[in-house]
């Protein structure tokens, strides 16, 4: 990292009263200028209590979306405007709608990736992270879960008590899609010492390979609690870097060195200085969507902290 330019934004963050939130996935570096690093859930709760006057989000739109629907006055940046996750756009009002009217007792728990119209049509929010928890204090059996359809299945199997019904057919993250159980099996021969750590966002037919299964920050909880030396890792290679800096002594292997997030990668260290310097690329939600999006943010933060 050029020194002047860090220098520039430590300086620029100052001058902005602004909080840098950085998503695990994100690059070594930027996590170096970050004020908090973490997964969707740890962030969005840092964003709901911060008194700072600006929020820069390194992270998906998604993510930038909810600190401005928790954080209604503060303006909120993303370094980047194509930094959108493509699963969150898989899931759509209209589909939204149609299984509303397909299962109208069923409470609707949408994944934190999702757009702000949808969270503002669900009954409340849910992250890798914190699912299993809310969901199961959850008064209804019958729970409607989506986009993300791997993570439904995941739900489903810790909860058989639950009636999990994951919509729409197609919601998935390309990145954890890539894991496969062949290649699974080949690094636990070729490292059979090794930990496997997989994200409820691959198929359950590899879910079923590992020997943990966490969210990003749940892994960096597993790694330092956890006896084994050697892990293979099932997640975006971006936690590699955060996963090797926190525990030196330990080996991390990347179950796949693909397994790259386009969208959050073109957040760089040279797009967030012109962001904070020109104050750009602000994140905007309207008043009446943003309304009762809040409501389902709310009550997640509220189901996990109770």
């Amino acid at each position: 990292m050029s020194t002047d330019i860090g220098e520039e934004i430590i300086s620029l963050k100052k001058d902005r009263d602004a909080l840098l939130l950085v998503h695990n996935y994100q690059d070594s570096k930027l996590h170096e200028l970050g004020d908090f690093s973490g997964d969707s859930f740890e962030l969005a709760h840092k964003a709901k209590y911060t008194d700072k006057e600006m929020i820069v989000f390194a992270g998906a739109e998604f993510m930038a979306e909810t600190a401005v629907i928790l954080n209604p006055d503060k303006k909120v940046l993303i370094p980047s405007s194509t930094a959108k996750c493509p699963m969150a756009h898989m899931l759509s009002p209209k589909v939204m709608k149609r299984y509303q009217t397909q299962y109208p007792d069923a409470t609707i728990a949408v994944y934190v990736n999702t757009t702000a119209e949808i969270k503002a049509m669900a009954d409340i929010c849910i992250t890798s992270g914190n699912a299993i928890e809310i969901i199961s204090k959850l008064d209804n059996d019958q729970i409607l879960i989506g986009p993300d359809r791997n993570l439904a299945s995941y739900i489903q199997q810790q909860l058989p008590e639950k009636m999990i019904i994951p919509f729409p057919e197609i919601g998935h993250c390309y990145v954890h899609q890539k894991f496969i159980p062949s290649d699974i099996k080949k690094l636990r021969n070729k490292y059979p010492e090794a930990e496997i750590i997989a994200h409820p966002e691959v198929a359950s037919s590899v879910q079923t390979l590992a020997d943990k299964i966490c969210s990003t920050s749940g892994m960096l909880k597993e790694v330092g609690r956890s006896t084994s030396e050697k892990f293979i890792i099932m997640t975006e290679i971006g936690l590699i870097d955060r996963l090797r800096s926190n525990f030196p002594t330990k080996t991390f292997i990347p179950a796949r060195k693909d397994a790259i997030c386009i969208q959050q990668k073109k957040i760089t260290i040279y797009n967030l200085y012109l962001s904070l310097l020109h104050e750009r690329y602000q994140v905007k939600v309207p008043a009446t969507i943003a309304k009762n999006a809040r409501l389902s943010l709310e009550r997640m933060l509220e189901f996990s902290e109770a």
